[in-house]
């Protein structure tokens, strides 16, 4: 498995939309940040904001891109051919509607699932759709029509805390994924939302 260099967490920026479900992604690397001891900063030429961390000894660079969902690819693009960055050493972070807030998954390839950050990575990335994702639960709103406005609300005081807390919990998983237990990692993150969901 090769490995993960570069650790991408989705969102829409500015004011407006700080905090809301779909910056799910950005919630996960902004964590890491934090608990790398560092400050992600404004890069203009990867359109983004960026940091370097060390996870279990691995040396990893962090981007929320500051573009819009939409053009999500954009950024990732701009930063993975400047530091010749493969797909598969690619984490992407996002905002997941079929899971619900506590809960998470790592899986690794796949299509876009109709999300718009993804579906402009994938051909931003050359058609590679191999990088890893940490899909972040949301939970759905019940109908197709009102997705748009539910992703781009914040969440509940509940929700919030759910999302929160199995953020926490990919962050402790993460070191397996970074040595390449990818089984174990997802194991572990998955046992994890299990029990929650159960209690």
């Amino acid at each position: 498995m090769a490995k993960i260099r570069l650790i991408v967490g989705l969102g829409n920026p500015g004011k407006e939309y700080e905090g809301t479900r779909h910056n799910a992604g950005a919630f996960f690397v902004q964590e890491l940040a934090r608990q790398g001891g560092q400050t992600l900063k404004s890069e203009g030429k990867f359109f983004g904001d960026t940091a370097r961390v060390t996870v279990a000894g691995h040396d990893l660079r962090l981007l929320v891109p500051s573009t819009f969902m939409n053009r999500s690819g954009k950024s990732v693009a701009a930063i993975a051919n400047f530091y010749q960055i493969a797909p598969e050493e690619i984490l992407i972070a996002h905002d997941e509607l079929d899971i619900d807030p506590g809960q998470a998954r790592f899986k690794q390839g796949g299509g876009h699932g109709g999300h718009n950050g993804l579906k402009d990575i994938i051909p931003a990335l050359g058609g590679d759709k191999n990088f890893h994702r940490l899909r972040v639960g949301i939970g759905h709103p019940g109908h197709a029509s009102r997705v748009s406005g539910y992703v781009l609300s914040k969440p509940n005081k509940a929700d919030r805390a759910a999302i929160d807390d199995i953020i926490d919990d990919a962050v402790r998983a993460l070191p397996l994924l970074l040595v390449g237990d990818a089984v174990k990692a997802m194991t572990q993150l998955h046992s994890i939302d299990t029990r929650r969901a159960a209690d």
